[in-house]
């Protein structure tokens, strides 16, 4: 029995929605297909219909319920703060309960819950990348040369590790004694396709004498495993996750991927009182890094007189948790950058992990709205804290014909500081 709550549970939550239609105006998905099913009054309006024994779970329905980037705007603007992305789970799980997860569903969970398959998936990838993929253009990412299941042929995707980054490190990495200790809950994309990102991370923790905690039993946060209504995988997530984060005592838990900020500060919490209280210890790393004078030590370095001008895309699961500010700071301390804000900084790039595999020609559409942005921002750089927009972003810009390149602000960061300080005797 899954420890994720059934859709009947969200009856009381489906009655709050008063049909207003605010969600309209903030839905991605219904900007682009204009059908009232596709955007959260609908959805509410299904899920309602479906407790009520009014519709079936037949292909329309399922199809209308897999249309939802999950990226919470319509929650964030809703004046009765109806949880819609929540409902949308709760009923893929009633549809995966009745009919099964996808193909796509279930080979994806499979090897979520598996870290060892998932590590000979990656290997595997990585043998035969050479053949299967080819740079377009040089340094922005690998488009596939032939067609892969469940991948668009035109798809930008990063290159896969030589070596996953958990595994480059040891468990423990001490600082200064007087300093707090944090785990740095990688998630799986920085593990095997950003290895750089955690690289970045692990040197301005050093450069700032935190102790870092790096269990390699961790685990994925489990939002692909709820967004493709597979409770059980979620729930044996969660068990691995919260084995692996009470080893060892805590100040907090860094994450450097908005999605898994999500996933491990959100729905990670739901599980129990042990994963409740590990929860509130989970702070995205624009967060921990202002809070412990991060801005302050870069507005004391040398500004550089050749400087990068950088925008910023505000990742819809740090936007919806009220985390934009932060990230800006740090951008605008940097001694190598010209932060230029761009504009609808604050678009979702339309990604959403499966809607992006199941619609992509949607999310290619949606993402195409972001390009006279970053067109106008003269930037040379497009900025962002989630591994999943960055290579949603790349995948726009290399369609639209740009030269900017996506990069992850811990990189920006990293490359402005000195020389990390030595670990204590």
């Amino acid at each position: 029995m899954s420890k994720q709550k059934d859709l009947k549970e969200y009856t009381a939550e489906i009655a709050q929605c008063v049909k207003c239609g605010a969600c309209q105006a903030h839905c991605p998905v219904f900007a682009e297909k204009k059908r009232e099913s596709v955007v959260a009054r609908g959805k509410v309006a299904l899920a309602s219909a479906l407790l009520d024994k009014d519709v079936e779970v037949d292909e329309r329905f399922v199809a209308d319920m897999s249309q939802c980037l999950l990226c919470g705007s319509c929650f964030d603007k809703c004046p009765n703060l109806v949880p819609t992305d929540e409902i949308v789970m709760a009923a893929r799980r009633e549809i995966a309960e009745r009919q099964g997860l996808s193909t796509f569903g279930w080979a994806m969970t499979t090897a979520l819950k598996n870290p060892q398959l998932l590590k000979v998936a990656a290997k595997g990838g990585k043998i035969f990348e050479k053949l299967l993929f080819k740079k377009v253009p040089e340094k922005s990412g690998l488009r596939l040369r032939f067609p892969a299941p469940f991948i668009a042929p035109d798809r930008t995707l990063p290159e896969i590790a030589e070596t996953p980054f958990r595994d480059r490190h040891p468990e423990f990495i001490p600082g200064d004694p007087d300093q707090p200790t944090v785990a740095f809950f990688t998630g799986c994309m920085i593990n095997f396709s950003y290895p750089q990102i955690g690289e970045a991370l692990l040197k301005i923790l050093k450069f700032m004498g935190i102790n870092v905690f790096l269990p390699h039993d961790q685990g994925c946060c489990g939002l692909p495993a709820l967004a493709a209504g597979d409770g059980n995988t979620v729930d044996q997530l969660g068990v691995a996750n919260r084995r692996a984060l009470t080893r060892r005592p805590l100040d907090a838990i860094v994450t450097a991927c908005a999605s898994c900020h999500a996933g491990l500060g959100k729905h990670f919490a739901q599980q129990g009182p042990i994963e409740k209280d590990l929860a509130a210890k989970v702070i995205d790393m624009n967060v921990f890094l202002v809070k412990n004078g991060l801005v302050e030590k870069l507005a004391a370095l040398p500004k550089k007189e050749s400087r990068r001008p950088v925008t910023w895309h505000d990742p819809c699961h740090l936007r919806t948790h009220g985390i934009t500010r932060e990230p800006r700071e740090l951008l605008k301390a940097l001694p190598g950058v010209d932060f230029v804000e761009m504009a609808n900084a604050d678009r979702c790039c339309g990604l959403g992990g499966t809607f992006s595999v199941y619609h992509y020609d949607a999310s290619k559409k949606i993402g195409a709205r972001k390009a006279p942005g970053i067109e106008e921002s003269g930037a040379e750089l497009v900025a962002t804290g989630c591994p999943g927009c960055m290579m949603q972003l790349q995948d726009t810009i290399n369609h639209a014909g740009l030269p900017q390149r996506t990069i992850h602000l811990l990189e920006l960061v990293a490359a402005d500081l000195p020389e990390a300080k030595a670990p204590p005797e």
